[in-house]
């Protein structure tokens, strides 16, 4: 997969895949919901340090904000699958709904525009 583009679809696949392969099962929904919520905070712990005013102490210097957001794809991915959902089919969904709702609303904020 490395160097190479993938599909919402064989995300979900691969995913799959590695888990009836390397995994025992899924991990139950509240599991990786708690999972997801750990993962989260860690993409949140390195954006605070990097684009905020906190420091990063000497052992997380080497977090890598790429591979925590991967951490996040994954368990939202395992939740997708578990529960039945086609995140391909949900994305686009989602998608239709805030063009449709927001097309113009952030054109016309003014705080986006100036910034305040």
């Amino acid at each position: 997969m490395a160097g190479q583009s993938i599909s919402i679809k064989e995300a979900q696949q691969k995913v799959d895949e590695w888990i009836n392969t390397h995994g025992v099962r899924y991990f139950n929904e509240l599991t990786n919901m708690a999972m997801l919520t750990e993962e989260v905070g860690e993409v949140a712990r390195i954006i605070s340090r990097t684009y905020g005013e906190q420091s990063f102490k000497k052992n997380e210097k080497d977090n890598k904000l790429s591979d925590e957001l991967a951490d996040v794809l994954f368990v939202i991915i395992c939740l997708a699958n578990q529960t039945g959902i086609d995140l391909t089919k949900a994305l686009k969904k989602n998608m239709e709904k805030k063009t449709k709702r927001d097309s113009k609303r952030h054109k016309e904020n003014k705080k986006l525009k100036t910034g305040k």
